[in-house]
């Protein structure tokens, strides 16, 4: 019994291999962005870039408040208070990391005054940072590169602070 012939195969690559290798195409076109460029162009990171730093003076200023009225906390919210300020320095924001000395410090106008007792102060604390972070983790989807990484930081950071301000104290 003689062997069938072999099947004709065409000659050139497949249309698998061609669509697979456009799709690839296009994935690695869309990663291969410039640092820093957005959909809006530089001015959209700038404006996330900022508005993250304010976030951070934001927060660095509940903590101020804090320490203020609740002294006695001072041992335990000047390395998170620290690390706030180092957040809104790496946002881009000079002010931050030379501001006013842990315990010092008067609460801005706009902040809500501070809890009576300190667990519910710390309470406070840890909902601003757990609110931060959140919004931080939504926004880092939508800025390029080098920004979503260090939102994801700062935001990570951020989940740990809460935690350390509640759980951490049982």
């Amino acid at each position: 019994m003689p062997y069938p012939p072999p099947p004709r195969t065409p000659s050139g690559p497949r249309r698998r291999s061609l669509l697979a290798s456009a799709g690839a195409a296009a994935l690695l076109a869309g990663c291969s962005a410039g640092p820093d460029t957005g959909g809006d162009g530089p001015s959209a990171v700038a404006r996330a870039r900022a508005r993250a730093a304010r976030d951070s003076r934001e927060l660095l200023e509940r903590y101020d408040a804090v320490l203020a009225a609740r002294p006695g906390l001072a041992e335990r919210l000047r390395p998170l208070r620290a690390q706030v300020a180092a957040h809104a320095a790496a946002f881009g924001d000079g002010t931050a990391a030379t501001g006013a000395v842990a315990g010092t410090a008067t609460a801005s106008p706009s902040l809500a005054p501070v809890p009576g007792t300190d667990k519910e102060a710390l309470a406070a604390l840890a909902a601003a940072e757990r609110v931060l972070a959140d919004r931080r983790g939504r926004e880092l989807l939508d800025v390029p590169g080098e920004l979503a990484r260090l939102l994801a930081s700062v935001a990570a950071a951020g989940a740990a602070h809460a935690y350390l301000l509640t759980e951490g104290a049982r």
